[in-house]
């Protein structure tokens, strides 16, 4: 017989990880706003930005195994209470900056202004409202583009009792899982690439729901590694992770490259003790780790109004801005998603939970959203 291996009793706060959410969104949001820069230069590390919601996605397999996978495996989970907690996460969120955007392009349209036609796309409303865009269904990338990887996530969330059953029954050979998993990622990009003609870390409306399932599935793995633990010096392989992946991303390395190390990045922050993972667990860095979401999701509504009305003011026109500007413009995203977060991320995740079809009280607290993290001394959706 084999001897069951030690498991990790990990704690449910994991704060450097909920830090990290806010480093991925801030890397996106650089990302967007970079060509309305005055400059004549794309560093390979903005141009790589992209690749934070790879980082979201590899985040999610890890956290969502961390918190449920044991319920699925023994087969005590609540499937229903599951997707609930989940759609009560990101649903909310994700129609009001949908209908927010609609609001912006009918206002941009009475005045005048010009719009890109497939920002209004009125056949791709339907699939946004049913966060199904990322699965080839909606005609256009149209409304509020960021959350093709929401619905992404949610493809993720509906299949998570596969990936589940795939991670519980090779919970005693991680290592196996991971070399998997890891091998997957550089291979299904060279084989999207060669079919499609474009990266799958690339895809958005097409092909999202395809693009989350190799990191989400390198998540999964990683969290595995980590559940029999310990992982011998985590901040070490944190560090050299992190710093392996800026250089990656600086020199423009190929994106497996970087994905790979953004999750051993992952696996020593989770590792590392809050005690000892200084400003990645500090309240200011959870706090803007727990608004993330929201400031992921605000970036183009955000930038769409800042922009426009700075060049206006500047008279810069199509020229770009001159950095102190854009540097306020960037830095006015987490103000504002500060704002959708406690009057209506939180308040509608909480009110939704409340009233679960079926169950008369709120679910107990569990994880956070892909997007995904903890908060607090609890983890919550």
């Amino acid at each position: 017989m084999t001897a069951t291996p030690p498991v990790l009793h990990a704690p449910a706060d994991i704060r450097p990880l909920t830090a990290l959410r806010f480093l991925a969104a801030a890397w996106v949001v650089v990302y967007a706003f970079w060509p309305d820069l005055n400059v004549g230069v794309l560093p390979h590390a903005v141009a790589k930005g992209y690749l934070g919601v790879e980082v979201f996605f590899v985040l999610s397999g890890f956290i969502l195994c961390h918190v449920y996978l044991e319920a699925f495996g023994t087969k005590r989970s609540d499937y229903g209470g599951f997707l609930w907690a989940r759609l009560a996460r990101v649903y909310p969120l994700h129609l009001f900056t949908l209908f927010g955007v609609i609001a912006l392009g009918l206002a941009a349209t009475v005045a005048g202004m010009s719009l890109n036609a497939n920002m209004l796309d009125w056949a791709s409303l339907p699939a946004n409202l049913a966060m199904v865009h990322a699965w080839g269904l909606s005609p256009e990338a149209a409304f509020n583009h960021p959350s093709w990887s929401i619905s992404a996530e949610w493809f993720a969330y509906l299949a998570f009792p596969v990936f589940a059953a795939a991670a519980w029954r090779m919970r005693h050979r991680p290592w196996i899982a991971l070399s998997a998993t890891a091998a997957f990622i550089p291979a299904i990009y060279l084989a999207f690439e060669a079919l499609a003609g474009f990266p799958l870390t690339q895809a958005t409306i097409r092909w999202g729901a395809l693009r989350i399932v190799p990191c989400f599935a390198y998540g999964c793995a990683l969290y595995l590694i980590y559940r029999r633990g310990p992982i011998t010096r985590p901040g070490l392989l944190a560090g050299v992770a992190a710093l392996g992946l800026m250089a990656a991303a600086a020199l423009g390395a190929p994106d497996a490259v970087i994905v790979l190390g953004a999750g051993l990045m992952i696996l020593g922050l989770a590792a590392l003790p809050n005690s000892r993972a200084g400003v990645m667990a500090s309240a200011p860095a959870v706090y803007l780790g727990e608004i993330s979401y929201s400031v992921y999701m605000v970036c183009i509504p955000v930038k769409l109004v800042t922009v426009n009305l700075a060049a206006r003011l500047t008279g810069s026109g199509d020229a770009g801005l001159a950095f102190p500007v854009w540097i306020a413009l960037v830095l006015s995203v987490p103000v504002v998603a500060a704002v959708t977060y406690h009057l209506v991320e939180k308040p509608a995740r909480g009110w939704l939970r409340a009233r679960r079809p079926g169950h008369k009280r709120a679910l107990p607290p569990t994880a956070n959203s892909p997007v995904e993290g903890f908060q607090g001394s609890k983890t919550i959706v």
